[in-house]
């Protein structure tokens, strides 16, 4: 068995990694993680039809408690009965905001102490805290997502980034909230890359940007993207999961996209 933790399901790309995980690989433990599970009604109908292999807790991702609590409930959930320890094989960051209005701040006076607050609690310093109790059950994963167990790859851990948290390919200026907490993330991922790297259980992490995809948090910008360039979450995922599949231990740190590219920071 195979365990994989999708923090931030409850719809979008979450969700949709959900499914690809359990229609594609059906020996996976798949364990969905939301701050309102009660109102996912989607993840909720997605459990009936495979009420074996996932299990949907509780979790908001600015909420350090929670995260703490959560951990030690996966950890019970790994061991179990069983005399062996296992881990946990796959983390995924999805959770995410553009900004607590829902629209980005197009100039420095839409600029608010509160914004910034609330944008990097749950793109930025979630994700880090899920890596900081999440992390020693990544370490006794199995190595079955990348390609190189022989090489200490236990578990992998994914950040879902954003091409424009890239301080080098800011264009356009604007989103300082989004922008922002995207390269703080990307910041938080590349530290935990190397602290991650020290030990003979390795853990793969990586930013990953996962296109312009058709969700709600991009719905409100979609008129001025082309149609090629807008992407469902099935195709970004099936994209994104080939790149988590062939991850090695030389790929931890980066800055990926969807089609395996690496991104500049």
């Amino acid at each position: 068995m195979v365990y994989a933790l999708v923090q931030g399901a409850s719809r979008g790309i979450g969700l949709q990694f959900c499914r690809h995980l359990l229609n594609k690989r059906p020996a996976t433990l798949v364990i969905a993680t939301c701050r309102q599970p009660d109102g996912a009604a989607e993840l909720q109908a997605l459990q009936k039809e495979h009420p074996n292999s996932l299990q949907i807790m509780q979790l908001d991702v600015s909420n350090e408690e929670q995260i703490a609590s959560t951990a030690q409930q996966v950890k019970q959930r790994l061991h179990g009965n069983e005399s062996s320890s296992k881990g946990l094989d796959l983390l995924i960051n999805c959770a995410g905001m553009l900004h607590p209005s829902g629209r980005g701040e197009t100039s420095l006076r839409a600029v608010s102490h509160e914004g910034l607050m609330t944008t990097f609690a749950t793109n930025a310093l979630g994700p880090l805290l899920m890596a900081k109790y999440f992390g020693e059950h990544l370490t006794k994963g199995s190595g079955e997502f990348g390609q190189s167990p022989s090489e200490g790859h236990s578990g992998t851990l994914v950040n879902m980034s954003a091409r424009v948290g890239s301080i080098s390919d800011n264009g356009y200026g604007g989103w300082y909230s989004y922008r922002m907490s995207k390269s703080a993330l990307n910041m938080a991922t590349k530290n935990l890359s190397i602290e991650f790297s020290r030990g003979r259980r390795k853990v793969v992490c990586i930013s990953l940007h996962p296109g312009t995809v058709n969700t709600d948090l991009s719905r409100p910008y979609h008129k001025n993207v082309a149609e090629d360039k807008l992407f469902t979450p099935e195709y970004s995922v099936e994209r994104m999961m080939e790149v988590i599949e062939n991850l090695n231990v030389e790929d931890s740190g980066k800055f990926l996209d969807f089609a395996g590219k690496e991104i500049p920071f």
